[in-house]
């Protein structure tokens, strides 16, 4: 299964439900990937340009859509990013092969 990481930011009227009420919200997401299909790797606040990062597995693009379509569907979240992460060894892999192409650019 494939890794991706969501960059993600809360509404403030979400961060006032969790100080009303907090609760551990790795939880939902866990569920809600694994109803999926995927897997929840791990789940971190932080500061910054985003509230936090969760680093989850899912079979495919199609899943981790939707399921950031869900949770973004809930409307707690003011931003969201998703982003595709590739393994060292995939990086290798590609790095192999790109060197065995030539490729020609613009005006070349």
């Amino acid at each position: 299964m494939a890794l991706y990481m969501t960059q993600f930011s809360y509404t403030p009227e979400a961060w006032a439900a969790l100080a009303r009420n907090p609760e551990d919200r790795s939880a939902a997401i866990s569920a809600l990937s694994e109803s999926m299909g995927g897997r929840l790797v791990s789940f971190y606040y932080s500061f910054g340009e985003y509230d936090g990062v969760a680093i989850h597995e899912a079979p495919d693009e199609s899943t981790v859509t939707t399921i950031m379509l869900a949770v973004n569907a809930a409307g707690h979240m003011k931003t969201t990013k998703t982003t595709l992460l590739v393994t060292v060894e995939d990086t290798l892999d590609s790095l192999r092969k790109a060197g065995e192409i030539t490729f020609r650019g613009p005006g070349g």
